[in-house]
């Protein structure tokens, strides 16, 4: 498979995704939003976006299964090719017209990241990377910061609502990070703060309760920009373990002691 080929033609897609969702967001209105839960918004644009990804991705890989954030082509545990999109990443921060939000698509190939692209829509920024590759922004190699001391270290943080009540000592832990370190964000997109990270941005990223489409066009351009992506213990169950630490490689153990 050529891989290189195939993550170009991804990025279009996701061009072309943020596009429509540009032009859409010119007439949005909060009559637009439906709510799958009580601070779980969505709303036609994340729907259509996706079908658009996914007619185009079977152009490319007939053969693919998909997981998507929408459910709008049925789920695929079985095949050897599995698409996961996020077509609108950071759905609250859009219905305000807040950025950041993302178009996040990522290709498994058996249990291995091997296409990941991150469009950022409002800066136009293409993240992007395949099996083997450098990670690019925009056609310019990315790589992790250098910075080696957790004071010096901006931290990039996201967390379900559940976790405000305190039963994990997440809010404790947060406490912690604006104490010791230079400072904690939450910008209300995973994707973003993961490719945010393998460019250097954020010096290390943490989530808890994601799901695989939030992480999955993300992780790979920030391994292959050289951070390290683990989930909480270390091991690399961070697609489908709904826990994620994304850092370079300097202040990573640190900081996993405080996840």
């Amino acid at each position: 498979m050529d891989y290189k080929a195939l993550c170009m033609s991804v990025c279009e897609i996701a061009r072309e995704a943020g596009e429509y969702i540009t032009r859409q967001r010119e007439t949005f209105t909060f009559a637009d939003v439906e709510f799958k839960g009580t601070q779980n918004m969505v709303s036609y644009v994340d729907k259509q976006t996706e079908m658009m990804i996914v007619s185009r991705l079977r152009e490319l890989t007939p053969e693919a299964g998909y997981i998507t954030e929408e459910g709008t082509i049925e789920a695929s545990e079985d095949a050897s090719l599995r698409w996961i999109v996020d077509p609108l990443d950071g759905t609250t921060n859009f219905i305000h017209g807040l950025a950041p939000y993302c178009v996040s698509i990522g290709l498994l190939e058996d249990d291995e990241l091997v296409v990941g692209v991150v469009y950022e829509i409002n800066l136009r920024e293409m993240f992007y990377a395949w099996k083997g590759s450098a990670a690019y922004l925009n056609g310019r190699e990315i790589t992790v910061s250098k910075t080696d001391r957790m004071e010096n270290a901006l931290i990039g943080i996201g967390f379900p609502y559940s976790a405000l009540g305190n039963e994990d000592g997440f809010i404790d832990k947060m406490v912690y990070y604006q104490l010791h370190t230079n400072g904690v964000r939450r910008l209300g997109s995973a994707a973003a703060d993961i490719v945010y990270t393998a460019c250097g941005r954020f010096d290390a990223f943490t989530h808890l309760k994601l799901s695989p489409w939030d992480v999955a066009g993300g992780a790979l351009i920030a391994m292959q920009a050289g951070a390290r992506v683990t989930d909480y213990s270390g091991g690399d169950n961070f697609l489908f373990g709904r826990e994620i630490i994304v850092s370079n490689p300097y202040i990573y153990e640190e900081f996993k002691q405080r996840v």
